[in-house]
């Protein structure tokens, strides 16, 4: 018999055990959204814990957007409803406290952004296309007069096209990275040595994904967008960031 290995064991945190039965509570549906949970006296008795310990607890489920409180309130605080956006904001933190290297969030962005304009070419309506020629056009009209409001209408631009695609997980994931490497785009555009035309290459190829999505394209707009996000970002990433950056764009 081979010998095993196990790890210590790692006491949970009392505050701990309490989110997680109030989360499974919920998650479950055993609390509906709308209803209020016990007031902070009702589960000091129901958990037998000390005040500060439900505090801590009830503060980490408000910061998940499980629950929120209202001052002044005698009730305990109310139970919202379980959103898709509560992942956008958990992959934010993520993105931010385990400090993800550049190559991996333009990989995720390369992954999630081609899936969205393929299902964009065949999933758009009128005002969704007209929201992406707008964001285009400022584009162009705020080309040279600073790298920080072009970059917003950029950052419009595909939100729209991430909208289009009409998948909740690919808007809340894609704007989540796009948040996270929002800085490195305004530093890489304000060293540039012909910034004005640097904001008129990635308005050329943002305008080749509208274009396929416009003609209802979807390996197109799925190509062109990799092309786009290759383009923009390959001169910042190492050699091993380049190879994984090729695996996505040009697969053999």
């Amino acid at each position: 018999m081979s010998k095993l290995t196990f790890t210590p064991a790692v006491p949970t945190l009392t505050y701990e055990r309490v989110v997680q039965q109030i989360e499974e509570a919920i998650l479950s549906k055993e609390i509906e959204p709308g209803q209020h949970l016990p007031s902070e006296r009702e589960l000091m008795v129901q958990f037998s814990v000390s005040r500060p310990t439900v505090r801590e607890a009830l503060r980490v489920l408000q910061s998940q957007g499980l629950i929120a409180s209202r001052p002044g309130s005698r009730s305990g605080p109310i139970v919202l409803p379980v959103s898709p956006d509560n992942l956008g904001r958990s992959f934010a933190n993520m993105a931010r406290i385990a400090s993800l290297s550049l190559s991996e969030l333009v990989q995720f962005r390369i992954v999630l952004e081609s899936s969205a304009c393929q299902l964009a070419a065949v999933m758009h309506n009128a005002e969704q296309l007209a929201a992406m020629r707008d964001a285009i056009e400022r584009m162009e009209v705020e080309a040279g007069t600073g790298s920080d409001s072009f970059n917003r209408a950029d950052l419009d631009f595909h939100a729209a096209v991430w909208e289009a695609s009409g998948n909740a997980l690919l808007r809340i994931c894609g704007e989540a990275v796009s948040g996270a490497i929002l800085n490195v785009m305004n530093e890489q555009m304000s060293h540039s040595d012909n910034e004005r035309r640097e904001m008129k290459k990635v308005v050329a190829l943002d305008r080749a994904i509208f274009e396929a999505i416009a003609a209802g394209e979807p390996a197109a707009a799925g190509n062109a967008a990799k092309t786009a996000i290759s383009s923009y970002f390959k001169h910042s990433l190492d050699e091993e960031g380049l190879r994984g950056l090729q695996a996505l764009v040009n697969p053999a």
